[in-house]
């Protein structure tokens, strides 16, 4: 059976999506987060008689999970998209939804309610078709992920499949390997005395100065290390730095918080070590050095090998659809994909094509996102039968 991608469809339940403001209410004072999305994703697939499962994972933070049921017997897919974005300021007309040369713009227009769009339209598109599959096809509109991921973190715990497609913007590009991060804490510890009393005060803000001449070392050697083929170096950066009480006190205490960016292979205590080793190094200089460091929050790093099943089917479709081979990419952001490959599920990732992500002005190629919907139908109808 031939499917037929509705365009007209996929455009206005992307408009209707970007109209609404998703804003992660951590991120942004405006806290619309997630429900009002969530009301109109699941309006939406109860439209295409898909099952609809909504849970709160946090307050006015809902998940949506909508399955096209198969048969029984065949293969179970994934399709994983986020409904958070990330704040509006700087943006003259956020909600728009305007449509100019090709382009649909707003805040999340690709990133990543395009993708959003385009798994509701491949659903549409094998359900007007009347393809039977003999595996499930689950839908998982997700809370959070511009934070901490807590919404597919939950999808996880509750749903499975055989493989997952997560669809992040890649340009159209079968990405199988991105980065992960770890948060670190290091603080350097000091004496409090006086401003005038040199011999007695001990300067943790000057101490952690010669922890971050040291960083700044390894920053140059991490993105000097071979890359990994996809992911690109590791990287770390200094976010934040407290210290000191008052200006005529010597600093007790500095705390510095730091973000390391992972590639495969590297764990929280490998890295942890690298940052123990300069600590270590500075202490054995001068006894009066005192720090610690701890991690405070990960996510791993994605790969997938090229000749996973679900790789192999998605590249097939997209081939045809795009009338040429797409590229295998990696991405040096990090996306839910980790999440689902951790849990076993087979995962890869591929999104449309636009611009601006977390900038002033975001759009995304409405053409990407039919081929989206089109590669994503018939990778579902040839991986779940």
């Amino acid at each position: 059976m031939t499917m037929k991608i509705d365009k007209q469809y996929i455009t206005k339940t992307l408009q209707r999506l970007v109209q609404t403001d998703s804003t992660n209410p951590t991120l942004s004072p405006s806290n619309a987060g997630e429900a009002e999305i969530a009301t109109v994703l699941a309006e939406l697939a109860v439209d295409l008689n898909l099952e609809v499962e909504v849970h709160e994972i946090a307050s006015g933070r809902p998940n949506v999970v909508a399955i096209l049921k198969g048969s029984g017997g065949g293969r179970s897919l994934m399709l994983n998209g986020h409904t958070d974005t990330v704040g509006v300021e700087g943006m003259d007309e956020p909600f728009s939804g305007a449509i100019r040369d090709g382009k649909l713009y707003g805040r999340g227009s690709q990133d990543m309610k395009g993708s959003l769009a385009a798994m509701l339209g491949a659903t549409k598109a094998i359900r007007d078709a009347r393809i039977p599959l003999s595996g499930d096809l689950i839908l998982t509109f997700v809370i959070d992920e511009e934070t901490l991921s807590e919404g597919t973190a939950d999808i996880v715990k509750h749903y499975t499949a055989d493989a997952a497609i997560v669809t992040e913007p890649t340009d159209l590009t079968i990405t199988r390997a991105h980065r992960g991060f770890i948060w670190f804490e290091v603080e350097t510890f000091g004496r409090a005395a006086h401003g005038s009393r040199y011999a007695e005060g001990i300067d943790a803000n000057m101490r952690m100065g010669r922890f971050l001449a040291e960083l700044d070392l390894l920053e140059q050697e991490l993105r000097a290390r071979p890359p990994h083929p996809l992911a690109g170096p590791p990287s770390i950066h200094a976010s934040m730095i407290q210290g000191g009480s008052e200006i005529s006190i010597y600093a007790a205490h500095c705390l510095l918080t730091l973000e390391r960016r992972t590639i495969p292979g590297e764990t929280v205590a490998s890295t942890q070590a690298e940052l123990q080793a300069i600590i270590d190094r500075l202490s054995g200089q001068d006894e009066t050095f005192q720090a610690s460091v701890k991690a405070t929050f990960s996510r791993e790093p994605f790969v997938v090998d090229s000749d996973a099943a679900i790789v192999q089917i998605l590249q097939a479709k997209a081939s045809h659809r795009l009338g040429q081979t797409p590229k295998h990419t990696g991405q040096t952001f990090w996306t839910d994909a980790a999440l689902t490959a951790a849990a076993g599920i087979e995962t890869v990732l591929i999104g449309p094509t636009g611009a601006g992500l977390h900038s002033a002005e975001e759009w995304v190629d409405i053409a990407s996102v039919i081929d989206l919907a089109d590669i994503l139908a018939e990778t579902a109808v040839d991986y779940c039968r």
